[in-house]
């Protein structure tokens, strides 16, 4: 009877045993010293010509009813539109962003309040333009045509991809050359990379343009792109 019970006992599973080792010896592996790391920006540029620019312009229109402001509103934006078509702006590359109609109210009069004379209506839209020897001429024609309210215009690249690619590769060799000089002077090299982070865009130098058009067209001076990309690489440092 006695040697049935120790047979028994025996048998019973030892995987609570092996469970608790293995969890006693878990914080040994955390606890190992981790390698020295280096957190390094970079940043890459390239520089381009633009090929197309953007025009935020619209029409803006005074009258004495709402339905008089957005009738005579929306003879000049169909004015502007039919002429920017006939200029060879496609119908992709024209897209309303604002529609509004307002009250335009007085001081208070004799009586204690304010009073409606007239209503204001505006169309925005905006206007790629790919022809940059044509952007004068259309900015001038828009404003004889009926165009009297000029938001922004901005210059950009209809691609792109390749001169981001190019900055990329000019913000990560920026960030090697600084982890290096940085590795250097600590006596220590660099090791294997641990993670890179990126963020970047372009941005576009201000255009100059006379406010007043002139049977020339608009003059305009589209500069140069900077096309800019910034990354976050860290490496493991070694001795």
């Amino acid at each position: 009877m006695r040697l049935n019970r120790l047979n028994r006992l025996s048998r019973l599973p030892v995987l609570p045993v092996l469970a608790l080792s293995l969890v006693l010896s878990g914080p040994a592996r955390a606890d190992a010293p981790q390698p020295p790391q280096v957190s390094v920006m970079g940043e890459g540029r390239f520089e381009a010509a633009p090929d197309m620019a953007t025009i935020s312009l619209g029409v803006t229109t005074m009258a004495a009813t709402a339905a008089e402001a957005m009738a005579r509103n929306g003879d000049d934006v169909a004015r502007v539109l039919a002429n920017l078509t006939a200029a060879g702006i496609e119908a992709r590359d024209v897209q309303t962003t604002g529609l509004s109609l307002n009250p335009n109210w007085t001081n208070y009069d004799s009586a204690g309040g304010a009073r409606i004379e007239g209503y204001t209506a505006q169309n925005l839209v905006s206007v790629r333009v790919r022809a940059l020897d044509r952007l004068g001429g259309i900015l001038d024609a828009a404003i004889k045509d009926g165009a009297n309210t000029l938001n922004s215009l901005t210059f950009g690249i209809a691609e792109p991809g390749p001169a981001e690619a190019t900055a990329r590769t000019r913000a990560v060799e920026d960030a090697r050359r600084k982890a290096e000089a940085l590795a250097g002077a600590a006596g220590l090299t660099l090791g294997p990379v641990l993670s890179i982070a990126e963020g970047g865009g372009y941005t576009a130098p201000m255009p100059m343009f006379r406010t007043e058009a002139t049977s020339d067209g608009v003059p305009v001076a589209g500069g140069e792109i900077a096309v800019v990309v910034g990354v976050t690489v860290v490496w493991t440092l070694e001795e």
